[in-house]
């Protein structure tokens, strides 16, 4: 009977991980997954709300076929005048994509269609801006004739010709979207509409070693699934990572770095505000062994054992070893080529 038993928990821990691996396939797919469960930092945050503790930024990075980019000029007192992408706040019970487009009729008088995200870039859970690939689908260009409150005029502008931009971060940000026009550096990413509370980030976070060996970070309780992380207020959102990374190998933290590489995919919703107004990140993250240390004395330490996941010290955590050849190449690819939507820290 006892027997049994075992290889009755044996199969399903199996069937489970088999079922992990799978979850894990699709987001690198670019799907994502409902937010069912919080393991680290929910005691920490509060309820993602609109206009009470978050802000959401979207930009519309839209070009022409001459490769020029879209420009709105300021109506606002404090940048009268100047130029900048479309760009705005995102209004309660918007979700992301329709805020883009109200943004850029109202600034631009374009109608457009996103394409991808191109970068997202946060100063912690209080303040995310998602810049977006987007192009033209109707509309005419807005001119000074139509000059409200929103902007008063918007142009194409070839980068060249002299203009009193805004804010010079943008520079980069266009840099980005005509490499992403000529190569896209990842596959196209729109959000999901699945609704989430809190900013969280849900970690597929892995550990290689030199014979291309994978294992994936589990959290093992109620059920086995990927670790999600609530971001608080006074660190970056991909501090998620370092925190599941202390929770569940405390020791061995500081002897590796914690790189969160990228977003795999993105879920947003925001029609109920204080209730889906949170955001969830589907990131990759890799963890990876710091060089040698050496002693007081200045003597290099022993190298550690850089072929193993470190030791699991939560019994809340396992290491997973990735059993499918086609989803471990999938994840190997993504970690050398870095083909994965970037999210900048602006602190």
């Amino acid at each position: 009977m006892t027997q049994f038993h075992s290889e009755r928990i044996s199969v399903s821990v199996m069937d489970s991980m088999g079922e992990l691996e799978e979850q894990v396939d699709e987001l690198l797919e670019g799907k994502g997954a409902e937010v069912t469960l919080c393991d680290v930092g929910l005691d920490q945050s509060k309820p993602a709300t609109l206009r009470k503790n978050v802000t959401y930024i979207v930009c519309a990075l839209i070009f022409n076929d001459k490769e020029e980019v879209l420009m709105v000029q300021e109506a606002k007192s404090e940048c009268y005048k100047q130029w900048y992408l479309p760009a705005g706040r995102v209004e309660v019970g918007e979700s992301l994509e329709e805020a883009l487009k109200r943004e850029v009729k109202e600034e631009a008088g374009f109608d457009c269609e996103p394409v991808s995200l191109l970068m997202i870039q946060e100063q912690g859970p209080q303040w995310i801006r998602f810049i977006f690939m987007a192009s033209v689908t109707g509309g005419s260009l807005k001119t000074l004739s139509g000059a409200d409150q929103e902007s008063l005029q918007a142009c194409w502008w070839d980068r060249h010709s002299p203009l009193s931009l805004r804010g010079r971060d943008i520079l980069r940000l266009i840099e980005s979207g005509l490499k992403y026009r000529v190569d896209p550096l990842h596959p196209p990413v729109r959000p999901i509409d699945l609704s989430c509370r809190h900013v969280v980030q849900r970690l597929v976070l892995i550990y290689t070693n030199s014979k291309d060996q994978v294992w994936l970070l589990v959290f093992r309780v109620p059920f086995a699934h990927l670790p999600v992380a609530s971001a608080i207020r006074t660190h970056v959102v991909s501090w998620g990572a370092n925190m599941v990374v202390q929770d569940a190998l405390p020791s061995s933290y500081y002897d590796h770095d914690v790189s969160t590489l990228g977003v795999l995919s993105l879920q947003h919703n925001g029609r109920q505000n204080g209730c889906t107004d949170g955001v969830c990140l589907n990131t990759l993250v890799k963890l990876v062994p710091d060089p040698p240390q050496r002693d007081e004395d200045g003597v290099k330490l022993p190298p550690p054992d850089v072929e193993h996941p470190p030791k699991i010290e939560n019994p809340l955590y396992i290491w997973h070893e990735i059993q499918s050849i086609e989803l471990k190449d999938k994840l190997l690819l993504r970690i050398k080529n870095s083909t994965i939507l970037p999210m900048q820290s602006l602190y």
